[in-house]
């Protein structure tokens, strides 16, 4: 999938685009009013007034063909400078220009212009609209006026611009591919997940959607028993005094819960770093002790917009694969190396490329000094390098409170998504107060670091729900084995033995006993993504066989019994994609 928003060649072009979008539209109906048309991560659209009249899906095709009848009229794009005075007086018949206007200050102000239309813009644009040709318009919706559910409601045309045909019939390919695999759908289909009026925002998890997340969880917990992280839980609510000592409270309170108990206020946890400090401070410290890794996948709450909620990616609570590791200063540069090894395995297993980005200090609101904010800087970018990873910089984009690095994971479909980070922290064992013994017995702060590898587990499974299309490796499918004998009344009894013979070694197995025809069942399977299918007749019953066909696959393969678990345990305990 393309950058629209971030690549400037393509911004270019879709802004360019999104100007014809508005100028056929204000040549098939000459009462309409625009209010913004920008670029954003899957192309471009255009808030549209069309009065009474309401775009429908049959009115789509007769934008496109007006938008190629622009683009082959080749029209050059022009640009104006106005004075606001000068502008005011252009649109004075237009509302909504007006409102945006109105909000600029004085000085120059540019439009863009080809043939009988002109628009407020920035720019830049394409010389021409010739080089608009190959878009396509994928959907288009209603959406309030400014985002305000008090406002009017406009209408929403989305569309995609490419430089040439072949890139274009590439990614519309890539978005019906992505609908295939989209999260919400597989995730009904599959019996995953659900998501109910009474709790909106909060996933229920379905017992296959569980035994996934389980899956992934106790993996999660092997591989950081191998890295020497100790595991705590804390509590789900904290007082609200813990949150004024963490600044939670003066800069987040709007995104909590909060309830009384026993007349104290408490609040319900958005992020799990307060309850692991408190953690590190009921005990001393020796330099020597360091350092202290602290793992905890945390239940959190956070009251998201309504709006904003999208199945698994945007939810109101989930699960945090947060670890804090407190360290002496000598050792931030080892172990940031020891950590980009355990995400790059992580993330290697699942079949996931990356990038990594860092973060350094803001240009203003950040917190400690400025040599320190070098140092760790540094010592980020140096362990990048003992890692043997690229890295790229994002000046002034770091937390207030230290630099970061972030894993931007690449899917099956080429899309990206941010998923762990790296973040040294300056400011929670300053507000705590913690600290170490060192070597010349003083006390003194240790180096904190904020880690997740997940981010979300909902959203991970979420991704990895798109990234796999539904179809999981063994390891992770809810269902490994699904059964299925010719006829029940000769292939039962020895289909229910291999069922036992399954799950006694460790496989999760189902039966298709229905009395359906063998066709479709073998075809429910397949959409039930199973990895393998067994049909079970009477020369696997006579012979103590098993046939198999691998999900995606028409071929059949017949083993012992003995051999097939061997290839299957393999398959688990490998992790095989």
């Amino acid at each position: 999938m393309v950058d629209f928003k971030n690549d400037e060649a393509l911004n270019t072009l879709n802004h360019s685009c999104a100007h014809v979008l508005a100028q056929a539209v204000k040549q098939l109906y000459p009462h309409a009013m625009f209010w913004v048309g920008p670029v954003v991560n899957e192309g471009f659209y255009y808030d549209i007034d069309l009065g009474n009249d309401v775009i429908k899906d049959d009115d789509i095709p007769k934008i496109e063909k007006q938008m190629k009848k622009i683009c082959k009229d080749g029209k050059k794009i022009g640009k104006r400078e106005l004075t606001k005075e000068e502008a005011m007086e252009l649109f004075k018949d237009d509302s909504y220009k007006l409102d945006l206007i109105s909000g600029l200050e004085e000085g120059t102000i540019t439009t863009y212009g080809q043939g009988d239309f002109i628009d407020l813009c920035r720019g830049p644009h394409m010389e021409t609209v010739k080089a608009c040709r190959n878009f396509k318009l994928v959907k288009h919706s209603g959406a309030y006026w400014k985002g305000d559910k008090n406002n009017k409601v406009l209408q929403r045309v989305y569309g995609v611009c490419l430089p040439t045909p072949e890139e274009l019939e590439q990614h519309l390919f890539l978005i019906e591919e992505a609908k295939k695999r989209d999260h919400k759908k597989l995730g009904k289909e599959l019996g995953l997940f659900m998501m109910s009026d009474y709790a909106p925002g909060m996933p229920f998890m379905l017992p296959k959607g569980m035994m996934i997340r389980n899956t992934l969880e106790q993996y999660w917990y092997d591989e950081h028993t191998k890295e020497g992280y100790e595991f705590i839980k804390t509590p789900l609510m904290m007082a609200k005094e813990l949150w004024e000592v963490s600044g939670h409270w003066g800069n987040y309170k709007d995104n909590m819960y909060t309830s009384i108990v026993d007349d104290r206020e408490f609040a319900i946890k958005p992020m799990n770093c307060p309850g692991a400090m408190l953690v590190y401070k009921q005990g001393l410290h020796s330099y020597k002790d360091l350092p202290i890794r602290m793992g905890e996948i945390g239940q959190v709450h956070r009251n998201e917009a309504s709006g904003a909620l999208n199945g698994l990616f945007r939810v109101r609570t989930f699960n945090q694969d947060d670890a804090h590791i407190f360290m002496r200063p000598d050792q931030i540069e080892e172990e940031v190396v020891r950590l980009m090894k355990f995400i790059d395995r992580v993330y290697t297993m699942l079949g996931l490329t990356y990038k990594v980005e860092l973060s350094t200090r803001p240009e203003d609101k950040y917190i400690g000094d400025i040599e320190t904010w070098e140092k760790s800087e540094a010592a980020l970018a140096a362990a990048c390098k003992s890692a043997g990873k690229e890295y790229k910089l994002n000046p002034g984009d770091g937390a207030f409170y230290g630099p970061k690095l972030d894993f931007h994971i690449q899917d099956s479909l080429g899309r990206v998504w941010q998923c762990g980070t790296v973040q040294l922290d300056m400011n929670l064992p300053e507000r705590f107060d913690l600290t170490y013994v060192d070597s010349e017995k003083n006390k003194v702060r240790p180096v904190m670091l904020h880690r997740v590898i997940f981010g979300s587990v909902e959203r991970f499974i979420g991704i990895l729900i798109e990234h796999f299309g539904g179809a999981f490796p063994t390891w992770l499918a809810p269902t490994q084995v699904n059964i299925i004998p010719v006829k029940n009344e000769y292939h039962l009894t020895y289909s229910k033995e291999l069922v036992t013979l399954l799950q006694n070694n460790g496989v999760r197995v189902e039966m298709d006993a229905r009395e359906e025809k063998l066709g479709y069942r073998m075809r429910d399977s397949q959409m039930k993504k199973a990895p393998f299918t067994l049909v079970i007749g009477d020369s696997e019953r006579d012979e103590k066989t098993i046939s198999f066909r691998r999900h995606g696959s028409q071929a059949t393969t017949t083993l012992t019994q003995d051999e097939f678990i061997s290839l299957i345990k393999e398959e688990i305990t490998s992790k095989k994609l």
